[in-house]
């Protein structure tokens, strides 16, 4: 096998909805998918056995966190992440541009890369496109990302039409420093287009971005304060431009309507703290909507979060007894309602290939809607 491959398996008649198999080194993944997030090489109150029985394929981690804990040599020493984690299955790198990008007061952009302080102890750190490869290199993920700018929303039209210029200079000297490793066959870099709101600017990434042949592209830049309907009309407006036959990531995103509003315009991986950082405040996601277990209601129910899950904690235990667990603040209910959210993540991606395979996406979608947002949605679709 190829150590990166990728084929569209079924598409959706009426939207550009596909599903896809994308083949690596640590498995396959059945795309659409959505991705947990290990910022520091651990989904938070989970063990990677708990993840794993969640039904996910793949998890993130980020470089600029597992660059200043524990290291990036250290994690080579150990013989890469996968050991380092104890996850056998693949793994996706951030290259840290995100986190850069929220130092805003703390950082410091050139065109030779971004000095920034460090939010542990204020130290001066730099990362540049060159050394966020190499550390993805040590780190060793199946997927790493190339190293650009994430830039504010809103902002001024010719700062992001030089920030776009400036991220295809930085995918370039990425895939130049991939390619002189020899690491291009094993690890996928995946470039990252950028543009803010603007069509015209989207356009223009993606197309300096198509020069390099990246195995796979992401648009990045999104979720960064902007409403869901311009994040949803940046993916419109973009998706066509990127191949047909390499996976498109949408980087930061990734609600249960996200997933379906973004697949639906030709998206094909997610990944987003969502569902665990809400199961750490006692959110429930569940067919019919969220649930808050904190509010009083819950206090006899001693009915499951959701009938139709078959996680460990809809097997077992009630609404009362979870809420009961937050009352008394039991650590017990971040692991069993973190969880649940993430099989009900993977749930809704099994649902919606589903769809796919079965031509009936958007039918399949209004009936998820009608559901989950009780008949109404909370944003212009």
């Amino acid at each position: 096998m190829a150590f990166h491959e990728f084929e569209v398996t079924a598409k959706d008649s009426k939207t550009p909805a596909r599903n896809g198999i994308l083949k690596l080194p640590h498995g396959s993944i059945q795309t659409p998918c959505y991705m947990p997030v290990g910022t520091q090489a651990s989904v938070k109150a989970l063990s990677p056995e708990d993840v794993l029985a969640c039904g996910s394929e793949i998890l993130l981690a980020n470089t600029y966190h597992l660059m200043l804990r524990p290291g990036a040599n250290l994690i080579e020493k150990a013989g890469g992440l996968h050991h380092f984690m104890h996850w056998d299955k693949p793994i996706l790198t951030d290259s840290g541009g995100f986190q850069v990008f929220s130092l805003a007061d703390l950082r410091k952009i050139t065109e030779d890369g971004v000095k920034f302080q460090s939010h542990l102890d204020g130290s001066t750190c730099e990362m540049t496109p060159e050394s966020a490869t190499q550390l993805q290199h040590k780190i060793g993920a199946d997927i790493i990302m190339a190293f650009d700018e994430c830039i504010p929303f809103p902002s001024p039209e010719d700062y992001v039409e030089k920030s776009v210029d400036r991220t295809a200079r930085w995918a370039e000297r990425c895939w130049e420093t991939h390619k002189k490793s020899g690491r291009d066959q094993i690890q996928a870099l995946y470039g990252i287009v950028q543009g803010s709101n603007f069509p015209h600017l989207r356009e223009k990434s993606a197309k300096q971005l198509l020069a390099f042949d990246f195995p796979g592209y992401a648009i990045g830049g999104v979720s960064v304060g902007e409403p869901k309907e311009s994040i949803y009309q940046v993916v419109k407006n973009t998706a066509p431009y990127l191949p047909e036959n390499k996976p498109r990531y949408l980087m930061g995103v990734g609600t249960p309507e996200d997933l379906w509003e973004c697949v639906e315009r030709g998206m094909d991986m997610f990944d987003c703290v969502m569902p665990t950082r809400i199961a750490r405040n006692g959110t429930a996601l569940t067919r019919e909507g969220r649930i808050i277990l904190k509010n009083a209601q819950f206090t006899e129910d001693f009915s499951t979060l959701d009938p139709g899950c078959a996680c460990e904690c809809c097997r077992n235990y009630t609404k009362a007894y979870l809420r009961h667990l937050f009352q008394t603040e039991e650590i017990l209910v971040l692991r069993l309602l973190s969880m649940h959210n993430l099989q009900f993540m993977t749930d809704v991606t099994l649902m919606i290939r589903k769809a796919i395979r079965e031509n009936r996406f958007l039918e399949a979608k209004k009936e998820f809607y009608d559901a989950y947002f009780h008949g109404q949605t909370p944003f212009k679709s």
